[in-house]
């Protein structure tokens, strides 16, 4: 059955971010004690909300100081400002996608909201969005997921949900929907992921944007 609703993630499947924020979440945890590197930070955290990786030190004894999501934020702008870019081929997709479609992220509105202006993607997402601030609880939960379902009028089992995180699988799969691993980010050339996403219960991996756009036709037929 063809899908009534796709739900993008956006970091790492929008837009090519990840190496940028995690490079930036650990320099910062260094500049605090905590000796973290970006290949580290992606595989702790890739998916997860602010929230998750400070509750995840504060576990372990380790407060980070009060202005720590500030500073992050500020940082990750600047470096986005600068450097981030749309996923190579995902204009393509967007413009002849005749499914309709949404972007559900981790991130909170703030970032979510420049990531998708700084890429030329916000006209795509006008009224199309949700933020993990929407929920009570972030992925891998389900929560995210299903309410942006949800709002849309979409049965979670009529859902196709693209994600690149393990985290966002399991929260797709909790959510009853199918879901897909996408793999053309550049953190995956880091950390190569595809195997535990498949693990995790992704339904199929696609490699690429071209990839992707072709198999999501092939649904309709």
């Amino acid at each position: 059955m063809a899908p009534g609703l796709i739900i993008f993630d956006c970091d790492g499947v929008l837009i090519d971010s990840e190496v940028l924020s995690c490079h930036c979440l650990s320099q910062l945890l260094k500049a605090h004690g905590a000796d973290l590197s970006a290949e580290d930070v992606m595989r702790l955290f890739l998916g997860q909300s602010r929230t998750a990786m400070l509750d995840y030190f504060a576990q372990r004894g380790k407060v980070l100081p009060s202005d720590f999501s500030t500073t992050l934020q500020a940082r990750i702008r600047e470096s986005f400002t600068s450097e981030l870019k749309a996923i190579e081929g995902v204009f393509d997709v967007l413009d002849h996608l005749e499914t309709p479609y949404c972007v559900a992220s981790s991130s909170d509105v703030a970032r979510l909201r420049l990531s998708l202006e700084l890429t030329g993607l916000s006209p795509y997402f006008t009224d199309k969005w949700f933020s993990s601030e929407f929920v009570k609880a972030g992925k891998p939960a389900p929560d995210l997921f299903l309410h942006a379902a949800a709002t849309l009028g979409v049965p979670a089992g009529r859902v196709l949900v693209i994600e690149d995180s393990l985290t966002g699988i399991l929260a797709a799969k909790a959510a009853g929907m199918m879901v897909w691993g996408f793999v053309g980010g550049s953190h995956h050339r880091i950390l190569p992921n595809a195997p535990a996403l498949r693990a995790a219960g992704a339904d199929r991996i696609v490699q690429s944007m071209p990839e992707l756009g072709e198999a999501i036709r092939g649904l309709a037929v």
